[in-house]
């Protein structure tokens, strides 16, 4: 199943407190156990102004629609294409 990289806009994001986190975490959760499990979220990234979230989905369009159902911007929608890392260069 592709995986997606979304960048999520969101002005004062690495403020954010632990308690804010936890509530968009459980929005985003509630929206997921909605959707069904083709959709899943692997992990986030929160930079000072944006969120960074990796995803598991059959489509864009099913990314798109976690975040209209979850009130969440998602200004960048990128499938991944290919993963490396330190073992690829050997």
């Amino acid at each position: 199943m592709p995986k997606y990289v979304i960048e999520r806009e969101l002005p004062g994001a690495g403020k954010l407190t632990p308690e804010e986190l936890r509530a968009i975490s459980q929005k985003s959760c509630g929206v997921l156990r909605s959707l069904g499990p083709q959709i899943q979220w692997v992990e986030s990234y929160v930079t000072d102004d944006k969120i960074y979230c990796i995803y598991i989905a059959p489509s864009e369009e099913a990314v798109r629609e976690h975040a209209r159902q979850g009130g969440f911007p998602a200004n960048a929608v990128m499938q991944v294409r290919a993963i490396i890392d330190p073992t690829t260069a050997e």
